[in-house]
């Protein structure tokens, strides 16, 4: 309340006006007051999302929960026709997405499907063959296979890292020699896991059955890589070849999708 600053024993400007007004007008602006000041002078808590209520009562529409990380219900850069390859029971994708058609250069990501959707790993750099992809892969093309490959069975020159595919522990995975642009390829087969193209599921990487002919190819595998184009693999730094390889597991009937961004996205 302001008063008079003019002498004491006066009374209040603010009580003066308001002895002089009538009775109902009085009562309004008395109203108007306590409705205005309120607000401001308290605020009255309410329950999480709770909305204050419109006058007579009724209660405005809820507002519409938005959800900012929904994982997708579909494999991102997939088109239909590369995501209906993907066997049903299949959880867990491997997928490598090449640069370019004619590129070795490409990504990895290991997906592992949930009640959600899919959700995304660690983003590995990754290489494949030296030429680039093909749909139609044969021996000594220098492609790597598009397509959608269960991965079934893993093996390597040094022992099991930690897997759960079954592993063979083997001396017939020693490589020399040296890759397309000079690098050794010493312990690039240090841990593999068989890419289920042209080859029998559920035996070691290193039979050689071709059900499609040995004019296919085959010996397609995700090994460790030793800085360059592959033949025909997908190759992953050793410590993530070794990540890969422990989080695996055949319950979720792991598959992997490989190929150039636009085959991909067929």
């Amino acid at each position: 309340m302001i008063t008079s600053t003019r002498g004491a024993g006066r009374r209040p400007a603010a009580g003066l006006a308001v002895a002089l007004l009538p009775a109902f007008l009085l009562a309004f602006l008395l109203a108007l007051l306590a409705g205005c000041g309120a607000g401001e002078a308290r605020t009255t808590e309410r329950a999480p999302g709770a909305h204050p209520t419109r006058a007579g009562g009724a209660e405005p529409a809820p507002a519409p929960r938005i959800f900012l990380d929904v994982a997708p219900r579909q494999l991102p850069g997939l088109g239909p026709r590369t995501s209906a390859e993907i066997p049903p029971r299949t959880s867990q994708v491997l997928m490598v997405t090449g640069r370019g058609r004619n590129s070795a250069v490409s990504t990895a990501v290991l997906y592992r499907r949930t009640a959600s959707g899919w959700h995304a790993g660690t983003v590995w750099p990754a290489h494949n063959a030296f030429k680039g992809w093909t749909d139609h892969h044969v021996a000594g093309d220098l492609r790597s296979p598009i397509g959608v490959y269960t991965l079934t069975d893993a093996g390597g020159l040094r022992g099991n890292p930690g897997t759960r595919l079954p592993y063979d522990h083997s001396g017939g995975f020693s490589v020399d020699g040296t890759g397309f642009e000079g690098e050794p390829l010493a312990g690039s087969f240090d841990h593999v896991i068989a890419i289920d193209y042209n080859r029998e599921p559920g035996t070691s990487p290193l039979d050689w059955t071709r059900p499609l002919g040995a004019g296919r190819g085959g010996g397609i595998w995700v090994h460790v890589d030793h800085g360059g184009p592959t033949q025909g693999c997908v190759s992953l730094r050793e410590d993530d070849m070794k990540a890969l390889l422990r989080a695996v597991d055949p319950a979720r009937r792991p598959a992997i999708v490989m190929g150039d961004a636009d085959a991909l996205r067929r």
